[in-house]
């Protein structure tokens, strides 16, 4: 505890003693003349940096935060439009896959009406070969059965013409032939 003492009774102005700021500079060996002239070398060695150094340093500086910041709020922009554009090809996608069943259910619909419609075409040209045919064999059975007719009356009448073995005229051979047909007819 002596040594603080020692000190601060040093420290302490006497009644006599010099004055305090005299007293530290002469035991520090400073010269007030030396050091004014330092201040104003690092006033000027300071201002000078700050012209020449520091201040396009710090304005590089700004101009590079300024552009950290113009690009992040570009990603920013970007990000958004991004996602803005994403759920609109969502929303397209959604669009087309409706649209695109839409179109396959008309088409099968389409489908199924047009293969009713050829079915029932196919039906009725069936229907109509049918009908035709059966008109076809209805006038081919006739003209048969005329023409053997007309062959059983011929055969009637050659063979009656044998069994009576005589010659007929044209005329009684017409009147056989006709009479030999009714009965035919009427069986």
């Amino acid at each position: 505890m002596l040594p603080i003492l020692t000190i601060l009774a040093d420290a302490a102005p006497s009644a006599g003693a010099e004055n305090p700021i005299t007293k530290i500079t002469r035991d520090f060996g400073i010269s007030t003349p030396f050091l004014a002239a330092q201040i104003i070398n690092f006033l000027l060695v300071a201002f000078i940096l700050w012209k020449i150094a520091f201040k396009p340093i710090v304005a590089t500086l700004d101009e590079r935060q300024k552009k950290i910041a113009d690009g992040l709020r570009y990603t920013d922009e970007m990000k958004a439009k991004l996602e803005a554009v994403q759920q609109e090809s969502a929303a397209s996608a959604k669009r087309a896959q409706a649209d695109a069943t839409r179109i396959i259910d008309e088409a099968r619909k389409s489908a199924k009406e047009f293969l009713e419609k050829q079915t029932q075409e196919t039906a009725a040209k069936a229907s109509d070969i049918l009908a035709k045919a059966e008109q076809v064999i209805e006038l081919e059975k006739k003209k048969m059965l005329a023409e053997a007719r007309t062959e059983i009356a011929r055969l009637v009448v050659e063979t009656t013409q044998r069994v009576l073995s005589k010659e007929l005229s044209d005329a009684e051979r017409s009147r056989y032939n006709e009479s030999a047909a009714r009965e035919l007819t009427n069986v």
